[in-house]
């Protein structure tokens, strides 16, 4: 999904298309020649100079070398001029040990003390294979009555970030967790102190997911360099790992989900933004779905969403040579049906003509062999990519989106009536329902919000097998034109909570939106997906607030404002600010979720909190 897309992969293009020699220049020298055509750009899917300013400066570092930016880094640049780029960006010196020594480091003990799968849990992305966003009341440890009393209990800073991502985990009282950093952090869940960290070779934006192997149990997830690992889940070792994809741009955004011993792996890419380079063969990336033997890492099966291999289609108005079809990203976490022994993925658009056929699509795989079996497209002819943003157009193809995806993981409800409904939510603001018995065939359509790049219907929605519960984005902003210096949000536009009957399609009930008046930085947009317990629904909005309300009538009956300072266990300075992406995640009586979205012109933070009922 392209929201989170702001790494700087125009740049990443340059350097595959003309890698140049590093010659010992200064940080400010090396800014303005390989960095500044992209961050100084205004474009809104581009961290702007001023957003990296508040980077550490070893952590511009990390992304030249490892991480998102690791092509630059390595092929125009040498070691000396990383550091000077670095320490001019930020206007300080690079302190090696940046992450911390581990501060607030937990008191040895044994993990897990009895069967971690018997306790209340959240698990992946959606905190079950169907992907519902729904904790049960067991899980849960809290009663609608109850919410109204949740308090901050503890927060946990992630150093030097402005944006956090990956939504926790939480298995056997411990919190699993990656960074932008690359770094993964496993915390106490009562009090947030670290059990352990794992430093990984890119950023994680992807939820961790627990599952028992042969000798214990491992933590499954995907870097944003395309790396599969698996790690022992009680000290964070590395048991294996593996490259999903060798594309240059290849990343995993979405969730894990391990079934039956294999681990199912979603693939996605930003050659979306490497399009945007006049020197870029646009485009040859196909998104896919990797199956792995869990103990061994072995390779079972890989399916590409668009069956056909990318060849020469014909030239661009320019007369540069275009290549397809390419595309359809898998962005989330996939779904597993396991009556059908089909697994279900949520696709993006094309980023080249010819538009594929499973492109902004729910596409059926075989559980077992990864065969193809059905697909159904939301929106066809969608081929867009952010050349299509830049004067002049570069790489656009032909018809110019709207990069409208199925970007959220698909939802495998089960009903009152024993039966089954598949949902797929759409940035165009739609809500599908289809019934997987019969290949996808639509129950009904119901257009719940606006749409557009940034949604619509964005990362996740929820549901008790009786209602959807869906959050509108439509985020916009105050100028026509998102390639602008600085963007800013409109504070008027977008949001609201629907809850949508699961049978018909008919909208019960809808919640308002919040207020903007007096924030700064401010959205109303409801983006991030939203987390369901009996009674309760919880939706983070770009302001900042998480908010809960009464599942029958949408009456909000809980409210924090997450943007302010934080003292954290860790001794990390801590801001919370807009809450985008992750949802809240509900387990054994406390409340979790991130806060800070640096991106598209909302407000930065750092931090993940932890929330519970007051001591007696």
């Amino acid at each position: 999904m392209f929201t989170v897309r702001i790494l700087v992969a125009a740049a990443l293009a340059s350097a595959l298309s003309h890698a140049a020699l590093a010659t010992g220049r200064d940080g400010e020298t090396v800014y303005k020649t390989e960095c500044a055509n992209c961050h100084d750009s205004g474009a809104a899917r581009m961290p702007a100079f001023a957003m990296l300013q508040g980077l550490e400066p070893g952590r511009i570092v990390d992304a030249l070398q490892t991480g998102a930016m690791r092509v630059i880094g390595n092929f125009n640049l040498d070691g000396p001029e990383r550091i000077g780029v670095a320490e001019f960006i930020s206007g300080k010196k690079v302190d090696p040990n940046w992450l911390g020594s581990g501060a607030n480091t937990c008191e040895p003990a044994s993990w897990p003390a009895s069967d971690p799968f018997t306790a209340p849990r959240w698990n992946g992305w959606g905190g079950n294979l169907a992907n519902t966003r729904f904790q049960n009341v067991e899980g849960a440890g809290l009663a609608a009555a109850d919410v109204p009393r949740l308090e901050l209990k503890w927060a946990f800073g992630f150093p030097g970030e402005t944006f956090v991502e990956s939504q926790p985990t939480i298995v056997g009282g411990r919190v699993f967790v990656g960074s932008p950093s690359g770094r993964v952090y496993a915390l106490d869940a009562r009090t947030g102190c670290t059990h352990w960290t794992f430093q990984a070779g890119a950023p994680v934006k992807a939820p961790l997911t627990i599952a028992t192997v042969e000798g214990g149990y491992a933590a499954f997830f995907g870097d944003q360099a395309g790396r599969v690992y698996s790690l022992n889940a009680a000290d964070g070792s590395l048991r294996w790992k593996d490259i999903g994809d060798d594309h240059p741009s290849a990343r995993v955004t979405g969730g894990t989900q391990v079934f039956e011993g294999r681990v199912y792996v979603p693939m996605a890419s930003l050659e979306e933004a490497l399009a945007m380079d006049p020197g870029y063969k646009c485009c040859v990336f196909r998104g896919s779905v990797i199956a792995y033997d869990a103990n061994s890492g072995a390779r079972i099966w890989k399916q590409y969403t668009i069956s056909k291999v990318p060849a020469k289609t014909g030239r661009q108005t320019d007369g540069r040579l275009q290549w397809g079809p390419s595309g359809a990203a898998v962005w989330s976490a996939v779904t597993i049906d396991v009556e059908r022994r089909l697994i279900y993925a949520g696709t993006g658009d094309n980023y080249s003509n010819p538009p594929s056929e499973t492109s902004d699509s729910i596409v059926a795989f075989d559980l077992d062999t990864g065969d193809l079996k059905w697909q159904f497209q939301g929106l066809g002819g969608d081929a867009w990519n952010i050349g299509c943003m830049s004067e002049p157009k570069v790489n656009c193809p032909e018809g110019e989106g709207p990069d409208q995806d199925m970007g959220a993981s698909p939802i495998l409800a089960t009903r009152a009536n024993g039966t089954t409904v598949l949902i797929g939510a759409q940035k165009t603001g739609v809500a599908h329902a289809l019934n997987p018995g019969q290949r996808g065939e639509v129950l009904w359509q119901k257009k719940l919000a606006k749409g557009g790049v940034q949604g619509g219907l964005q990362w996740g929605q929820a549901t008790d097998g009786q209602v959807l519960y869906a959050s509108r984005s439509d985020v916009d902003w105050l100028s026509e034109e998102v390639v602008v210096a600085d963007v800013v949000l409109d504070p008027n536009a977008g949001g609201g909570l629907l809850a949508v009957d699961l049978d018909s399609g008919e909208i019960l009930w809808e919640a308002p939106p919040v207020d903007c008046s007096g924030r700064t930085r401010c959205s109303p947009a409801q983006s991030a997906a939203v987390t369901a317990i009996p009674g309760v629904i919880f939706s983070g909005s770009q302001s900042g607030e998480m908010r809960a309300f009464h599942a029958a009538s949408g009456e909000e009956i809980w409210r924090y404002d997450s943007v302010r300072d934080y003292e954290t266990v860790n001794g990390v300075r801590g801001r919370g600010g807009s809450i985008d992406q992750g949802g809240a995640v509900v387990v054994d009586g406390m409340v979790y979720f991130n806060s800070g979205y640096a991106k598209w012109g909302a407000s930065p933070g750092n931090v993940l909190l932890g929330f519970g009922l007051p001591d007696e």
